[in-house]
Parts: structure tokens; C-alpha cells; sequence
């Protein structure tokens, strides 16, 4: 009966050390999107002790001080957890193999984990398992090490783009001064060389936000910026560009907008956040006809042609809109967006228990119930 339990024993710690392998290498090195559920956890459980940190900063900017942090903690504290899984599971198998009592094992395994070689082994079976732990903690530091600087590379090009962006559309950004601006200092036919740039910026936002996560929570050096509201302005830009302005058709603005919304798209799938896959040119959308005029009112006031159909321009644009209009407002509410007209001043609050779920548990939730959501968060 004791060999018995000895080897269940070891069979557990076992697994449980493969288990957490899998999740460091699922999250630092597979070169896709992968909700792991250890990640997931420790996600979770720090974003909860943020939010209660935030019960007490009543100012935007205090806010974005405390958030700052969140990433960060949170990347190095994942290595902690993954070192501290394989200690104990390290530890049942010392304790499987006969080291006694359990106090002995974890010692031994936390000498051998750090490679401090103060707990000595006394057969071939321990100095295997020692060797073994004693090469995974160095992989782990190494992984880490390896990982961080290619996240500030990522974030670095973001957040060029998006420093850049406030020279053209002011700060906070907002689509109308974009093109406002552009028209007073170029003329509108630049824009046909500003949205490549934002389809190749969209496609790394793409590849980079969902196989090194913690970029989303990153937040940009100044108080005032936000990758989110970068994306939302020139998108918005892009979509009044092919509805409601009276130059040539581009091309590049409308693959830019696709570009756009399937990044964001991506993005919020990677957490397994609802928002409607199947929206129709005709779903309801957060920009009011009342707000598209008054856009179309200060545009034609500064100079810049409309199309004559402002009936037709308003169904174009919420044809585009409908495709980001969701998912632009959930990543605004979740990375805690600075205010920016037509995304984050009306960002959807979901609930924490949504934060980082797994992919497998996502489920259509209308626009309106994503409504009431937010309604009752505002509420607390």
C-alpha cells in the first residue's frame, strides 16, 4: 500500500510539473493565441486587486498611475507562480522517492529549483530529479529574460504610431480633426498614403496583442494616449473617408478599416469576451445620426466636401462602423481608455469574471445586453 501511494504520489507531482511546463510554454513561446488557465488565474486575481485599489483614486489620471502597474506585476508575477507550481511538484516526487519528512522534500526542492546546492541528494533517483528541477528554473529565468525585450519592441512600434497620430489628430484624437487637419495642411488626397501605414500598424497590432498579451494592459507613456482611442480614431477616419467625403474611392481606406476591426476582433477573442460575430450593416451602432451630422456640420463648416447624399452617407458609415463599433468599446472599458470622442466616452464595463476567459466559454451576447451591462456597472 505505501509503494502504492508513493508512486500516485510521484505520478501527481509529475504531472503537475508537465502541467505547468505546458502553461509557460503555451503563454511565452507558442507563436499564436492561447488562453492558458494558469495565466487566466493570476490575470484575474491581480486585475480584482487593482480594481479594489481603484475604489480610492477618484481622478483619471491617478487611475491611469495605479493601471500602469497591473501589467507589469502581472507579467512578473506569472514566473513566480510557474516556479512555485514546479517546487511543489517537485516536492511530492522527492517526497515520493524517499526523502523524509515533507519539510526535507521541499527543501530539496527548492535548493535544487534555484541552484543553490545547499540540500544534498543521496542516490542516482534524487540527483536525477535534482538535475532535472535544477534545468527547468534556469529555462524559466531564461524564458523571461528572452521575453521581455521583444514585448518593448512590440510596444515601442505601437506606440510611435500612436504618439505620431496626435501631431494629426490632436489630442485627445478624434477622427474629424484628423481629417480637418489633413485638409488644411495637404490636402484630403494624403490620406491615401496614411492608411497603408494603419493596415500594416493593425496587422502587428494583430500578431503581437494576441500571442504577447500583456501589450493590451501596457499603457502609453503619456497620460493622455492610448492604443485603443488610436485605433478608434483612425478607424472612424477611414469609415467617413469611404462614406461621407466627396474625393475618389480608396481602396486602402477600406482595407484599412477591414484590417482594423479584425485585429480588434481577434483581440477580444483572445479573452473570451461576447460581442456579436454576425452584425449586419443595419445593427444599431453607439454613434447616434444626431452626433454623424453634427460631424458632417463641422467638417463642411472648415471646407472639407461632403457627398451630397447625407442620408446615404450616414447608412455607409454605420455599414462600416457596425464591424468595430462593439469590440473598439469593450477593449476601451477593459485597458481603461483615456476619454476620446465616439470610443471610450462610451466604453462597455464588463464584469471581472468575463476578464481572460477561455475562448471555449465565449457566447453570442446582443449589443443591447452588453448595454445593460454596462448600465449596471455604472450603477456600483
Amino acid at each position: 500500500m505505501g509503494i502504492v501511494v508513493r508512486v500516485i504520489v510521484f505520478i501527481l507531482g509529475a504531472t503537475f510539473v508537465f502541467w505547468t511546463l505546458s502553461s509557460a510554454i503555451r503563454s511565452f513561446v507558442l507563436p499564436r493565441s492561447d488562453n492558458v488557465f494558469l495565466t487566466r488565474l493570476v490575470s484575474q486575481a491581480l486585475f480584482r486587486l487593482f480594481q479594489l485599489r481603484l475604489r480610492w483614486a477618484s481622478a483619471y489620471p491617478e487611475r491611469d498611475r495605479v493601471m500602469a502597474f497591473f501589467s507589469p506585476v502581472s507579467l512578473l508575477t506569472l514566473p513566480v507562480t510557474w516556479l512555485a507550481c514546479i517546487t511543489l511538484g517537485y516536492t511530492a516526487m522527492f517526497w515520493a522517492v524517499g526523502v523524509r519528512p515533507l519539510y526535507e522534500a521541499f527543501w530539496l526542492s527548492g535548493s535544487s529549483l534555484l541552484t543553490l546546492g545547499f540540500a544534498p541528494v543521496h542516490n542516482l533517483v534524487q540527483m536525477v530529479l535534482a538535475f532535472s528541477e535544477a534545468t527547468i528554473g534556469l529555462g524559466m529565468v531564461a524564458l523571461l529574460i528572452a521575453y521581455l525585450p521583444t514585448m518593448f519592441t512590440a510596444f515601442t512600434e505601437r506606440e510611435a504610431a500612436v504618439t505620431m497620430l496626435e501631431i494629426r489628430a490632436g489630442n485627445p484624437p478624434s477622427a474629424v480633426e484628423m481629417i480637418s487637419r489633413m485638409h488644411r495642411i495637404r490636402g484630403l488626397e494624403y490620406l491615401s498614403e496614411v492608411w497603408p501605414k494603419w493596415e500594416k500598424w493593425f496587422v502587428n497590432l494583430e500578431q503581437t496583442h494576441t500571442s504577447l498579451i500583456h501589450l493590451v494592459f501596457f499603457r502609453s507613456p503619456h497620460t493622455g494616449q492610448s492604443w485603443v482611442v488610436a485605433a478608434g480614431t483612425v478607424l472612424d477616419a477611414a469609415a467617413l473617408t469611404a462614406s461621407t467625403l466627396d474625393i475618389p474611392r480608396d481602396p486602402h481606406a477600406d482595407l484599412c478599416i477591414r484590417s482594423g476591426y479584425l485585429a480588434l476582433q481577434s483581440i477580444v477573442d483572445f479573452f473570451g469576451l461576447p460581442y456579436n460575430t454576425n452584425s449586419k450593416p443595419d445593427d444599431p451602432i453607439s454613434v447616434t445620426r444626431a452626433e454623424f451630422d453634427a460631424v458632417c456640420d463641422e467638417l463642411e463648416s472648415v471646407g472639407v466636401p461632403l457627398v451630397s447624399d447625407i442620408d446615404q452617407a450616414w447608412r455607409d458609415f454605420a455599414g462600416w462602423r457596425v464591424n468595430y463599433d462593439t469590440v473598439l468599446r469593450i477593449l476601451a472599458g477593459l485597458t481603461m481608455a483615456p476619454e476620446a470622442p465616439w470610443s471610450s466616452d462610451r466604453a462597455i464595463q464588463l464584469p471581472v469574471r468575463l476578464f481572460m476567459r477561455s475562448s471555449e466559454d465565449k457566447h453570442f451576447v446582443s449589443p443591447l445586453h452588453l448595454e445593460k451591462v454596462k448600465s449596471k456597472m455604472d450603477s456600483y
